[in-house]
């Protein structure tokens, strides 16, 4: 039997009760993915995603490669922007979303909702090297709830979908030089997963 879906995963018990918990109107909650981990994902590439190229198989999502999407926190003009400010995801493919900042002034990547629907594989640190090419500083792994960018700096976040879902709460909670944060200039933005 393949799984197509959250909503399939949680049929199997047949009461909203299996292996994971309580399955409250088909949310797992703020965390209750966190502990799902990269094996309870490989199930929910096996149904439609996996006719979409994103499946590998035998469903190792370890093997498939990343699907890379840009964002600019803020820009070379001091400006409180994501670009773009709308990003659009789908459950069971790998991403590595490169953040990068442009700006004379650091920004955050803040969204608890995405952070809280996601598996994260890893995030690197990037700087430049002497010759203009990204270099890893450093690596994290666990559940990363939001990301700090320095100026001139680039952070990599590889993670996989999890949960579907529509996330306003993307923002950057840096406080400017008049005592409002970024986010209260205009720095917020919206994160959908299919």
């Amino acid at each position: 039997m393949s799984i197509s879906s959250t909503e399939d995963l949680f049929s199997l018990a047949g009461d909203g009760h299996g292996m994971l918990g309580t399955n409250k109107g088909g949310v797992f909650g703020r965390r209750g993915m966190a502990g799902f981990g990269l094996a309870g994902a490989v199930g929910l590439v096996s149904g439609p995603a996996a006719g979409q190229g994103g499946a590998v198989p035998g469903g190792d999502l370890s093997r498939q490669p990343p699907v890379e999407m840009v964002v600019e926190l803020g820009n070379a003009d001091g400006g409180h922007v994501f670009g773009p400010m709308r990003l659009r995801f789908s459950t069971g493919r790998l991403y590595r979303l490169v953040l990068r900042n442009p700006s004379p002034e650091p920004h955050y990547f803040t969204s608890e909702g995405f952070a809280a629907s996601i598996w994260t594989r890893k995030v690197q640190v990037m700087r430049p090297d002497a010759a203009g090419q990204p270099r890893v500083m450093a690596e994290f792994k666990g559940a990363i709830r939001e990301i700090e960018v320095y100026p001139g700096c680039a952070a990599e976040w590889w993670f996989v979908p999890v949960q579907a879902g529509r996330f306003t709460d993307l923002r950057c909670e840096v406080k400017a030089a008049d005592g409002r944060s970024h986010a209260e200039h205009g720095m917020r933005g919206e994160i959908i997963i299919e």
